[in-house]
């Protein structure tokens, strides 16, 4: 059976940690910190050296530790800060960004991959599949569902976020309970945190009886955070006290009120990218994204379409065979509203066609400009050696650019990423003409 790998973080401490510079003069900068700890500073002695005039000599020291990291300011000019807060000294959980001078420092477990045999169902609640990549995610929330860790689902817009979530929830210990949905970009900013914490009579103009929020609702049961990405940062530090110890203060409220509710998120956006950047929080995302399952979209599993078909004909009552040039039309979409989108043209067909109407005489609808018309890989114009040289050197120039996007740039990431040697990395990029970002690893 075909090994396919899916992100599964483990929950255990690890003995391999990393401190990442994402902003200032040594932004990309990037290395392993031993058990023994390090010593930021701008002094060429130091074991983490920053370019930076605001960063003193020896600015600070940073140790993994049971639970996370200490830091400690070691006398520093400019000081050390946290939150907009200085400190002396300090343990601070995976994910938490701190401030020296004019460079910001991110410090993260290393990742882990766990490699995962794809699932024999085809299905895991509403959703259904037969290619490696999604029973590789059915597996993922197979074994995830039956505990109660938080569980971050990734994917494009219709790949199945939701469905995941209720079928996690429906397999687990908590099928018995709620499940609730909030749709954290749906609510104005103003009243989010009304809506997901709840608030008290009197919080706000308006605000004439007690309301529960999604927490409350949720109680011993599952709540769904659909778009977490869009969460407002100030919001963000006190779903993680929740998250942390199942405690939240309702607005307008004096007491803290305790909810035992497992969450399951999820987002289209690249929240990695987006903690880089500060506009999510990192040790937030390191408590939600303890599992981390992606759905692949509708073009990378294209085996599964007439599967798919299948099962949205029956549910219209319909029954009828698929194949012949409507299938290959379907195959040659684009389909970039993905499975929710395939949904809804079979639901559009079914209804237009007339009773009896076989699969190649419903009229299915497709977008404009959608249609997939791939380039050939190979043209018989010239030698062979010579088509296959180039179109090696396409297949190695569109990867590795490809690869260090999603790596954010970092090298050893990207490494771990393709499976190879970091030495052996630098050649291929420099064979390809794939210009190389700088990473102190090298």
């Amino acid at each position: 059976m075909e090994r396919v790998t899916n992100r599964l973080e483990r929950q255990e401490a690890r003995t391999a940690c990393r401190l990442r510079v994402i902003a200032g003069p040594s932004a990309g900068l990037e290395v392993t910190l031993p058990a023994v700890g390090v010593v930021v500073g701008a002094e060429p002695g130091c074991d983490v050296v920053l370019e930076d005039r605001a960063v003193s000599k020896r600015h600070a020291s940073i140790a993994p530790v049971p639970g996370g990291f200490e830091v400690t300011d070691l006398g520093s000019r400019n000081g050390t800060w946290l939150d907009g807060a200085a400190l002396t000294r300090a343990v601070v959980p995976a994910g938490t960004t701190i401030r020296a001078g004019a460079s910001v420092l991110q410090l993260f477990p290393a990742e882990e991959v766990a490699l995962v045999e794809p699932s024999a169902r085809r299905s895991f609640g509403e959703m259904v599949g037969d290619g490696p990549p999604i029973r590789t995610a059915f597996a993922m929330l197979e074994r995830a569902c039956t505990t109660g860790v938080p569980i971050l689902v990734t994917g494009e817009s219709g790949t199945g976020k939701e469905l995941a979530a209720r079928a996690v929830h429906d397999e687990s210990p908590r099928r018995g309970g709620p499940f609730v949905v909030f749709d954290c970009g749906a609510a104005s900013e103003s009243l989010v945190e009304s809506e997901l914490f709840g608030h008290k009579r009197g919080a706000f103009t308006g605000a004439h009886e007690d309301r529960p929020g999604a927490f409350a609702l949720a109680d011993r049961g599952t709540l769904f955070l659909d778009e977490i990405g869009d969460l407002p940062l100030p919001l963000q530090t006190k779903l993680l006290r929740l998250v942390e110890r199942g405690e939240v203060t309702p607005l307008g409220g004096r007491r803290v009120e305790r909810y035992d509710v497992r969450i399951v998120a999820a987002t289209h956006r690249d929240l990695w990218a987006e903690v880089a950047s500060g506009a999510f929080r990192g040790d937030l995302y390191y408590r939600l994204a303890v599992v981390e399952v992606h759905l692949p979209p509708l073009r990378a599993r294209r085996e599964d379409i007439p599967l798919l078909c299948e099962r949205f004909l029956a549910a219209h009552g319909a029954r009828t065979e698929v194949g012949g040039p409507s299938l290959a039309r379907l195959l040659d979409y684009g389909w970039p509203g993905n499975v929710r989108e395939l949904r809804n043209v079979i639901a559009r067909a079914v209804a237009l066609a007339p009773p009896g109407a076989s699969f190649e005489q419903m009229p299915l609808m497709l977008r404009p400009g959608s249609l997939v018309a791939p380039e050939p890989l190979a043209r018989a114009d010239v030698g062979y050696h010579e088509a296959k040289d180039a179109l090696l050197a396409r297949f190695e120039r569109e990867y590795f650019t490809d690869l260090l996007r999603r790596a954010g740039g970092n090298l050893s990431h990207a490494a771990r990423i393709a499976g190879l040697e970091r030495k052996f990395l630098y050649r291929l990029l420099e064979r390809a003409g794939v210009p190389r970002p700088r990473d102190a690893d090298g």
